[in-house]
């Protein structure tokens, strides 16, 4: 009777254990990056203005970033806030083309909870950073530090709720329900359908075909974005990076289309260069004409333990864009500048 007991007990108790493992919560993982730069224009104005690195002659900052990240059995939740102008410049600017960074001290940057009901489907609700696009706001996760004209144009961040499953290793498809870009309250309510699409043919290269559709506030129809984003490790040194999008605006009411090109080539694991070649086109609306721009960018990494310095230059040409360059007080076809970053990530 003693021995049945015991081997009961035991029982039991492994039973325990094996739950305790099973249920057992996940450190609370904390992550996020700082980040600094200088930028000097050739043509001596703020031109290039994509949102990030735009003051002149100035060694600036561009935030801190903080992530926290918890997972307790099937159910996970991120947290991730930035503070400096960075973080919020995804504010819109005011009508001289400058984001004020006194409105607030803090910007979120995703807010949400996840549940995985199995190993292939889950769902996410909350404020996360967009599907769309090849860039992204962290500084951390771009080869280059400017941004491209198309991460600019496009959703920042989508407040909604996803489903996702995976069907194989290969394909995996996610559709969900969102508020307006960039809007975690939204009074007008949820506007916008999206579904990604994400296909790894083979080992090294992945591509997501994006859709985002739906009536923004103010918009004088509903837009629709169709986006491909995707990067093929090609050897172990050489990276080709592609996106592609078009946005437009039902009955003629303007948009954008673009293209930009990334490839990147590592000459060591602390040295590397990348090149961004951009065409990027804004659709007319009305009697206004199409307006486009092309752009150049080399940058290099420079890693030692976290931190990551990117020296970098940039051509952009204006054949025709409405928002022109400056120099002397006088508008011009052209701009050029250097920037030197130091992103450190921990």
């Amino acid at each position: 009777m003693k021995i049945k007991i015991l081997l009961s007990l035991s029982a039991l108790g492994l039973a325990t254990i094996t739950y305790a493992q099973d249920t057992a919560p996940s450190p609370l993982q904390i992550s996020g990056s700082v980040d600094t730069y200088y930028k000097y224009d050739f043509n001596k104005a703020g031109n290039i203005k994509t949102y990030f690195a735009n003051e002149q002659n100035s060694i600036s900052l561009g935030m801190i970033d903080l992530a926290l990240k918890k997972t307790t059995g099937k159910a996970s939740f991120v947290g991730e806030l930035s503070f400096g102008p960075r973080g919020q410049a995804q504010s819109i600017p005011n009508a001289n083309g400058v984001y004020d960074e006194t409105t607030n001290s803090f910007h979120i940057q995703n807010l949400y909870v996840s549940y995985a009901f199995t190993e292939k489907f889950s769902m996410t609700a909350g404020y996360m950073g967009t599907f769309v696009g090849y860039e992204v706001i962290s500084p951390t996760a771009n080869f280059n530090y400017s941004t491209s004209y198309l991460f600019g144009s496009g959703p920042f961040q989508n407040a909604g709720i996803k489903a996702s499953y995976t069907f194989s290793d290969k394909v995996s498809l996610m559709a969900g329900l969102f508020n307006d870009w960039n809007v975690y309250q939204d009074f007008n309510g949820v506007s916008h359908i999206g579904a990604q699409l994400t296909i790894s043919p083979v080992e090294g290269w992945t591509a997501y075909l994006n859709v985002l559709s739906g009536k923004s506030a103010g918009a004088a129809g509903t837009g629709t974005i169709l986006d491909l984003t995707t990067a093929y490790q090609i050897t172990e040194k050489f990276k080709l990076g592609l996106n592609a999008a078009d946005y437009t605006i039902s009955d003629d009411n303007g948009g954008y289309a673009g293209v930009a090109i990334y490839p990147q080539y590592s000459f060591t694991p602390s040295f590397a260069l990348g090149l961004r070649g951009e065409g990027f086109k804004i659709k007319g609306v009305g009697a206004a004409p199409e307006a486009t721009v092309t752009s150049l960018t080399l940058s290099g990494n420079i890693k030692s333990g976290g931190l990551t310095f990117i020296p970098e230059i940039r051509f952009d040409d204006d054949k025709d864009f409405s928002q022109s360059f400056m120099k002397n007080g006088l508008g011009i076809k052209s701009a050029s500048q250097f920037s030197l970053a130091a992103v450190y990530s921990f």
